[in-house]
């Protein structure tokens, strides 16, 4: 029992090490590939325009309604104490570093990373990737760097959008649904809040954006299986990019508050 009990640990560990090893590589060779002519512009601007143009309104949905649960929410707390004045601040500290580049990675997740890993993991069971290859194409050049740098470009866009939305419906709800005095709501914002803060969350956008298209991209170009591959291939790149999102989210969050 115990043998097989430690068979299992170990080939578990030995599958992580693996299959770490071999994205690394993936991602090693993409990068290198960012740098060598040719420059896919054209494909680079398409896919810009599916994952920042084609994300707006379920960031717009998002965005505001989150700002309406967050001020909503902080009112039943500050109004106890008489603090109102200092939900304006709250809201955009936890906006501009937690909520906005969490939540706007999330929809990206959602939308355009699963679609990437579907697209992908197709493109691979039909054999359009091995054509590519064929016709003297370098099919990570063409297919895998313009989805990583348009969402590495389009996330941090996003996420100043989904800032600036949340914080606009969290002050039309707080001034003139909730009563609190809109001046004083706006001043505090003005003394205490830093462009640190929004600066924090844009950086956040960018690692986010990386991680995400280059596991997504990573795991549909990898798809094996026909189509039930395929929507494996889709699941799996929707929970590992999530989770690891989270995941960066709290060392980048430790590095900030040292540094």
């Amino acid at each position: 029992m115990i043998t097989k009990f430690l068979y299992y640990i170990g080939y578990f560990l030995i599958n992580l090490i693996k299959g770490f090893g071999s994205f690394t590589i993936f991602q090693l060779s993409v990068i290198k590939l960012m740098f060598k002519p040719p420059f896919r512009v054209k494909e680079l601007l398409s896919q810009m325009q599916f994952m920042g143009y084609g994300s707006l309104g379920v960031i717009f949905l998002t965005s505001f309604f989150t700002g309406l649960v967050e001020a909503v929410q902080l009112y039943n707390g500050f109004h106890k104490f008489g603090v109102e004045d200092f939900m304006g601040y709250t809201i955009f500290i936890s906006i501009v570093k937690e909520l906005g580049p969490v939540f706007a990675a999330l929809m990206v997740i959602s939308r355009g990373i699963s679609a990437y890993a579907a697209e992908l993991g197709s493109m691979r069971v039909t054999e359009q990737i091995d054509a590519l290859e064929v016709m003297a194409v370098d099919s990570k050049q063409y297919l895998i760097v313009p989805r990583i740098l348009a969402t590495v470009i389009s996330l941090p866009l996003l996420i100043i959008f989904f800032d600036a939305v949340s914080n606009i419906g969290a002050y039309l709800i707080s001034v003139y649904s909730l009563d609190v005095n809109g001046y004083a709501y706006l001043d505090n914002l003005r003394q205490f809040a830093e462009m640190r803060d929004v600066n924090e969350g844009i950086i956040k956008g960018i690692v986010f954006g990386y991680i995400i298209s280059a596991i997504g991209t990573y795991i549909g170009y990898n798809t094996r299986g026909g189509a039930k591959g395929v929507g494996q291939s889709t699941t799996k790149a929707v929970v590992y990019s999530s989770v690891s999102v989270f995941i960066a989210d709290y060392i980048l969050a430790a590095f900030f508050l040292v540094f």
